[in-house]
């Protein structure tokens, strides 16, 4: 039953809106009676920043809402309401598109900025570069963009599009100096502005400017096998190992979706003996942001050297969450298997009769892994972190930390995880869904994770770039 406790299970139920009056006040208010009355976190962070705190965010907020004009700016105005209590495991979902009109959405792209050069010339200067920096030709998704220097500071323009928001000589992104250093600009599909710090050349051959990285089309220039196996491994959709060399494996694990568990096993499962032979395995989990603890289970008996003890949950009861429990135990929609809809129907019971309470559904508050084999190899194993592991990934890693085997490499993680058990809900006049929390961990308050994270055993500092990270992990490994 332990994917009960961290994988994301959905079931929208819907409010009637009779008599209601549809607009951002009134979603608001919806949504913060919703989260007040049923988020496992919510009173946790009232008692830890304060009711005056609280008050007064409801106030600022407010105060914007009723200003909003369209439900894409209301929605952007309801998850900042959210994010006074985490930063993860929150969400609202906006459910109508809304058709732009000449008010909003087409004037913005017609006031768009123009780049007044010539295309061709600009080709022919930068087939000519000798040197690789920030300027030449580059793709990111749909667009062809070249950038080029403008006095002291670079313009990145559109050279070709498969956005019909976007057309040739519209201005894709800026670069300009701040101080002694850059600050960009990076305009999105739909032309809204996303500022960031200096972009960080990756080798010679790809621009990364905040979350976008830029591949280099123009000039060609020669550059480090690591680099292109940085963007291989960040870029992969699903599973892979690979042997570094006669010493080390590398594991790759984009995510822990419950929908990737059956890549994760086979990957596994066609690698084991190999894996069981080979001295030392690095996994690399960046931007790994979580799914389910069932899809690592095939991993813990290669770190496992010792029993591993994990805090359990407790569920915060209220009618609108005891929904979930008998959905899953009544539904015919998805084949849970009988054991589960028994441990579902037996947990809605236990919840109902203790309305307004925190339940511990597996009465115990400490779960212990014990395995029979702890194998010679791998000896050692390093894990790959960062900050956009969360959730599952960071259960996963509370778990592997338990091993003697094991150290983590890179930065410090998201920080998700201690209000978990995601769930939805509709909005009365059907243009949101809320997302929200039913458990609370056993951990708090005397280790915290939301917020702060998982500390790495190595940190990585910004004078070792990402792309050469996999390579420090074996030189210390290897050592």
């Amino acid at each position: 039953m332990r994917f009960l406790l961290f994988i994301t299970l959905f079931v929208a139920l819907t409010y009637s809106a009779n008599g209601q009056t549809c607009n951002c006040e009134s979603n608001f208010e919806w949504m913060k009676k919703t989260f007040e009355e049923n988020d496992a976190g919510f009173q946790y962070i009232i008692d830890k920043k304060g009711q005056a705190a609280y008050d007064f965010h409801n106030q600022v907020m407010l105060e914007k809402i009723k200003s909003a004009k369209t439900l894409t700016e209301c929605s952007g105005l309801l998850y900042e309401w959210l994010t006074f209590f985490r930063s993860g495991h929150i969400g609202i979902e906006l459910l109508k598109n809304e058709t732009p009109t000449p008010q909003n959405v087409p004037q913005t792209i017609q006031n768009t900025e123009m780049w007044n050069g010539n295309i061709t010339k600009f080709e022919d200067y930068i087939n000519a570069k000798k040197e690789p920096d920030y300027e030449g030709i580059w793709q990111i998704g749909v667009y062809k963009i070249g950038i080029q220097k403008e006095g002291a500071n670079y313009v990145g323009f559109i050279i070709e599009s498969g956005a019909d928001t976007w057309t040739t000589g519209q201005v894709k992104l800026k670069i300009e100096q701040d101080g002694s250093t850059f600050k960009t600009t990076f305009y999105m599909r739909d032309h809204s502005p996303v500022e960031s710090g200096k972009p960080e050349m990756l080798g010679n051959n790809y621009l990364q400017i905040g979350q976008q990285i830029l591949k280099r089309i123009s000039p060609a220039f020669s550059d480090d096998p690591s680099v292109e196996n940085y963007f291989k491994s960040i870029s992969s959709q699903n599973p892979y190992l690979e042997k570094l060399n006669e010493t080390t494996l590398y594991l790759r694990i984009p995510s822990f979706d419950f929908s990737f568990k059956k890549d994760i096993d086979s990957v596994i499962l066609a690698n084991k003996s190999q894996i069981l032979k080979t001295e030392n395995l690095i996994i690399d989990l960046r931007n790994n942001g979580g799914g389910a603890d069932d899809s690592f289970d095939e991993l813990i008996p290669f770190l496992y050297t010792n029993p591993i003890r994990t805090v359990g949950v407790e569920f915060l009861s209220t009618k609108l969450n005891n929904e979930r429990f008998l959905y899953y135990a009544t539904t015919d929609e998805i084949d849970l298997g009988e054991e589960t809809r028994k441990f579902m129907k037996e947990s809605y019971e236990k919840m109902k009769n203790k309305m307004g309470e925190f339940v511990n559904l597996f009465g115990k508050d400490v779960s212990i892994t014990q395995l029979d084999t702890v194998y010679k190899y791998p000896q050692k194993v390093g894990i790959i972190i960062n900050k956009g592991n969360a959730s599952t990934t960071e259960q996963f890693l509370l778990a592997a930390k338990q091993s003697k085997k094991v150290k983590l490499f890179g930065v410090t993680t998201g920080g998700a995880l201690d209000i978990s058990n995601l769930y939805e809900v509709e909005s009365p006049c059907k243009e949101f869904k809320l997302h929200y929390c039913l458990s609370k961990s056993l951990r708090i308050p005397d280790m915290t994770i939301d917020g702060i994270g998982l500390q790495p055993d190595y940190y990585l500092d910004k004078t070792i770039p990402q792309y050469k990270w996999v390579e420090f992990v074996n030189g210390i490994l290897n050592q």
